[in-house]
């Protein structure tokens, strides 16, 4: 990011970044790589340093800052010291979905824990035959009374493994073609709910990429955005 982008709220912010990255991240890249996946353990200091949610509310554990730049700091620092962490799934994907999208309750129910970094989350389109093609998914969610049925996959799905929850786009109403799909959160421990290994990669290889499965996955009608 250019220099006369920043005041000194946003250099201040950097240099921040940038310490924690040399003294939290670097440090255990190899051994995250070997593993496919970072520790847990990161995500909660990335919280604490205010790496997490920084868009988000301050009544939901964030910032309250509607400011891009922060993100982008995060992104380029990362990039500059050769590291993939999975906070930008967070930061720029699901945490702007449920603003938009989620109510009060839901709100309420997974913000402050993903800007904590307690809680870690993944959004899940990319099918094995569909791809990125969203009016193709085959993933479907019958409603049986309170509840949708979930059965299908999804695949390259960043956080895979480690995600305590997925927004997962499924198709509610299969007639209807694109018109019937919906977005609705997947929770770690529904029964039915699993992921594959994290996939050997050429690079990127401490950021998690996995399959996610579906088989006869039942969620509650609120879960649904």
């Amino acid at each position: 990011m250019r220099e006369k982008m920043l005041n000194d709220e946003l250099h201040l912010f950097r240099d921040m970044v940038r310490t924690f990255i040399k003294n939290e991240i670097v440090p255990n890249v190899e051994e995250w790589s070997k593993a496919g996946m970072v520790s847990r353990d990161i995500w909660r200091k990335a919280g604490e340093n205010g790496l997490l949610g920084t868009d988000a509310p301050e009544e939901y554990g964030g910032a309250g800052i509607d400011d891009f730049r922060y993100n982008t700091i995060i992104i380029e620092e990362a990039w500059v010291a050769g590291i993939i962490i999975g906070f930008s799934i967070s930061n720029d994907l699901v945490i702007p979905y449920l603003l938009r999208y989620a109510n009060d309750e839901q709100k309420a129910r997974w913000l402050p824990k993903l800007c904590s970094g307690e809680h870690i989350s993944a959004l899940a389109m990319t099918e094995p035959i569909a791809g990125s093609d969203l009016a193709n998914t085959r993933t479907t969610a019958i409603r049986d009374g309170n509840h949708y049925v979930v059965n299908g996959s999804k695949t390259f799905i960043t956080n895979g493994a480690l995600a305590d929850f997925a927004i997962v786009a499924v198709k509610t109403d299969p007639e209807a073609g694109a018109k019937g799909m919906s977005l609705m959160v997947i929770e770690r421990g529904m029964d039915g709910f699993s992921h594959g290994n994290p996939f050997e990669k050429i690079g990127q290889k401490s950021m998690d990429t996995t399959e996610l499965f579906f088989s006869n996955v039942r969620v509650p009608e609120e879960n649904i955005l």
